[in-house]
């Protein structure tokens, strides 16, 4: 394999985002490179998105929907990436069309219509195929099975990355006059969810060490698995049901029964059903109401372990052409924290429609700014400290396995009295543990093959991000969305109507707060019950 390349814009990643911004890059005259660590188009969680949001502008009321989908995110959402999303989603519709993507049906043109996606027609082709061709076309480079593990600097500008590929030991430089990281969400490796497998959060990872601001992590997922699935959680015993499909399957959000037989239903007006469904079967868990059942097939939770609400953690945007904090680097997708759905999802397609539409932005300003930079040049020194670090855990004779370490993260962070109901104490305990793994443990990773290489720095990655999703946890003080404290119950509008930034400050991980603006917060007259209509265990209100 060739080891060094060249280009105007690497795309690290290789889904709907990735697609995106290499097409729209190679369109504005960069040359662009996409390296992947699995194969563009058929990895990551591409090969299970099956729904895409069209909003159509000229027949839908698009104040009704922000304000629909403000209150869904109980007011967290950010309102410009929201409508973003919203105004470009027909568009980017289109461009699926057009590259041979093809749906079971057009968007509904009924004006009173409410927000909903277009179902991905698998009978005719899944969206990999048209997206890799339309990239190939475009004359786009790309390097499947390479996993970038650390980004090149020059004079605190990104200008590049080392990966390796999937079987070899050698590392491949790229050289890039931008980089954009389109690596999807992270997960800790969850059987239940074979999406997630891949995605270990190395772009946020290699991003932090870079000096780029993440966005907080204190919003989790929580799909669900079913039974006799090869579950983490219900391989440990620790069953957390949540419902299939939230939205998709009205039948059964009318009949979720608890062990005693009580129906489980209600969701107020107002509130994402996503959160909803999620949220009353954790505490129905917590109750000792376990299992829940859905019409019949028991369903435990934890899937997406590590997982945030889409679009809730990532890269802290700059500006809104995608940029992170560092010069030259750029992110799109679950990858760039846009905050587009808050603090609960509600917006059936809309993840994927925001991965496109973001995917496009990222890659016009990328090319842009590649162009107007001179001729690439990093220092041996910088070339040096990266294909050392990439190297690493090779070179260790002694250490610790990757494998084993992966299984003791998933042991500490999948607990639902640490990962979904959430207490100091327990939180502390967890990150007392997983801050003795960041600093004791990943710095003595070994590996053995180039497979336990890629594992390696898949356990360091994770093991950061569930140190920040930790922190984050504890550094709000309050209950809003996805994120619930027993010893917080209550949503504090007053101190926490803001953003969770993460940053390393002198190799310390330090968190702050960025208030929303004042326009974007519920109108205060309105009393709490009907700012916020589903309540939570322990609320005095």
């Amino acid at each position: 394999m060739q080891r060094k390349f060249k280009c105007g814009v690497l795309v690290v990643g290789g889904g709907i985002a990735a697609c995106f911004a290499a097409i729209r890059a190679a369109e504005a005259g960069a040359r662009v490179i996409m390296a992947d660590k699995g194969t563009v188009g058929r990895s990551g969680q591409t090969p299970y998105a099956d729904c895409f949001l069209v909003f159509q502008k000229d027949r839908q009321d698009l104040a009704a929907a922000e304000a629909e989908l403000a209150r869904h995110s109980e007011y967290l959402n950010d309102r410009y990436w929201t409508r973003l999303t919203l105004l470009e989603s027909e568009a980017r519709y289109r461009d699926l069309l057009e590259w041979g993507c093809r749906f079971h049906r057009p968007p509904l043109k009924d004006p009173g219509q409410a927000l909903t996606g277009v179902q991905l027609d698998r009978s005719a082709g899944d969206w990999g195929g048209p997206l890799r061709n339309k990239c190939l076309a475009m004359g786009v480079e790309i390097l499947d099975r390479v996993m970038i593990v650390e980004l090149l600097r020059r004079n605190g500008r990104v200008c590049g990355a080392v990966g390796l590929p999937a079987e070899e030991t050698e590392p491949v430089t790229i050289l890039a006059g931008a980089v954009i990281l389109c690596v999807g969400a992270c997960g800790y490796k969850p059987n239940g969810y074979p999406a997630l497998i891949q995605l270990t959060g190395d772009g946020e990872a290699m991003a932090y060490r870079a000096g780029a601001a993440i966005m907080g992590k204190e919003f989790p997922d929580a799909h669900y698995s079913r039974e006799g699935a090869a579950d983490p959680m219900s391989q440990r015993g620790m069953r957390v049901p949540v419902l299939e499909k939230p939205g998709l399957h009205s039948e059964a959000l009318r009949h979720r029964e608890n062990c005693f037989g009580d129906v489980i239903s209600g969701r107020p007006e107002g509130v994402s059903e996503y959160m909803f469904t999620y949220t009353q079967s954790e505490f129905e868990v917590h109750s000792g109401r376990a299992p829940i059942f859905n019409l019949g097939a028991e369903a435990f939770g934890g899937a997406t372990l590590g997982m945030s609400v889409r679009k809730a953690d990532g890269l802290w945007p700059a500006d809104h052409e995608c940029r992170s904090t560092v010069p030259g680097l750029f992110a799109a997708g679950d990858s760039l924290a846009t905050m587009q759905n808050g603090a609960a999802y509600s917006l059936g397609g809309g993840s994927v429609a925001g991965c496109a539409v973001t995917g496009a932005v990222a890659g016009e300003a990328a090319a842009r700014e590649a162009a107007a930079l001179p001729e690439l040049e990093v220092s041996g020194e910088e070339l040096r400290r990266v294909e050392e670090y990439a190297l690493a855990p090779l070179v260790r004779r002694g250490g610790f396995g990757p494998r084993w370490t992966i299984e003791l993260l998933k042991s500490y962070m999948s607990p639902y009295f640490v990962y979904f109901i959430k207490k100091a104490d327990r939180l502390e305990a967890a990150l007392t543990l997983v801050r003795f793994m960041r600093e004791h443990i990943a710095p003595m990773l070994r590996a053995s093959d180039a497979h336990e290489l890629r594992l390696a720095h898949e356990a360091e990655s994770m093991i950061l991000s569930a140190e920040m999703r930790l922190r984050s946890s504890l550094f709000r003080t309050e209950s809003r969305g996805n994120h619930y404290r027993e010893d917080f119950p209550m949503r504090d509008d007053d101190n926490w109507l803001c953003w969770t930034k993460i940053e390393d400050r002198d190799g310390e991980m330090v968190l702050s707060k960025v208030p929303l603006p004042e326009e974007w917060r519920p109108d205060r007259g309105l009393r709490y019950r009907e700012r916020y209509p589903m309540p939570f265990p322990g609320e005095e209100r």
